[in-house]
């Protein structure tokens, strides 16, 4: 069955730097495009960075310049550095399989079928 594990989350200063890491199985990762996305307390999911199967990457207008998204295919891993970490960004960051293979970058929650459970990022002021 499909799996996706992140890790990598914590407590960081605004300012700083975390690097998210989302471990997946189950499937064949080399076919599929993965995303982030983070969910704020109240708020609704936000789209924040995705990959396809070749490597083109999209990324919010909010975090361009700041995050990216990177994948290891030989690891069945897909990252996100995320630097300048502002405290309103504080949120669960989830790990997404896009729901079709070989396609272009998707940019929206809708077009991903599965998740991980998410992994907590505080950033204090």
């Amino acid at each position: 069955q499909v799996q996706l594990v992140e890790s990598g989350g914590g407590l960081v200063q605004a300012g700083g730097s975390l690097r998210l890491s989302c471990k997946a199985s189950g499937f064949i990762f080399s076919m599929y495009g993965m995303g982030w996305i983070r969910q704020a307390p109240g708020k609704e999911r936000e789209f924040v960075a995705a990959i396809n199967w070749s490597g083109s990457t999209s990324s919010a207008d909010s975090v361009k310049g700041r995050f990216t998204i990177s994948r290891d295919n030989a690891k069945n891993t897909v990252y996100l550095q995320m630097n300048s970490l502002k405290p309103e960004e504080t949120a669960v960051y989830y790990c997404a399989r896009q729901a079709t293979g070989w396609g272009s970058v998707r940019t929206t929650a809708q077009e991903y079928d599965y998740w991980g459970q998410g992994t907590q990022v505080t950033g204090s002021s």
